[in-house]
């Protein structure tokens, strides 16, 4: 259990540090901000990302879910002011990091279910 949290903050935090790098808009001062980055933004998407679902259900349903992207975008502007060396450059640039990070994510999830496929 405690390995697989493990594997995890690495994914996350090499996922903050790869979008990050490709996004002029955004800048990680260094590791341990890219760590602490990874680990607000999961303390943040499991309390207050189903709050915002919630509180803005209608409207998720009505755009048939794009609305979560602005929840995203906003829980990244969000630990953007709670964390020092974390700094992105607007909403437009907290959109294009939600959705870069989500894709880097999954392709850094898809390497390690390989891994583990072969072994």
């Amino acid at each position: 259990c405690n390995m697989n949290f493990l594997i995890r903050l690495i994914i996350s935090t090499l996922a903050v540090l790869v979008t990050a790098y490709i996004l002029p808009g955004v800048h990680v001062e260094k590791f341990m901000t890219a760590v602490i980055v990874a680990i607000v933004l999961g303390v943040l998407n499991v309390l207050v990302k189903p709050l915002l679902i919630l509180f803005s259900l209608p409207v998720v349903l009505f755009t048939f879910g794009l609305f979560l992207i602005v929840i995203n975008t906003l829980i990244i502007l969000l630990a953007d002011k709670l964390i020092d060396g974390f700094k992105v450059n607007g909403f437009w640039w907290a959109v294009l990091f939600s959705v870069l990070m989500s894709i880097v994510t999954s392709i850094l999830n898809a390497i390690k279910k390989r891994d583990e496929q072969r072994q």
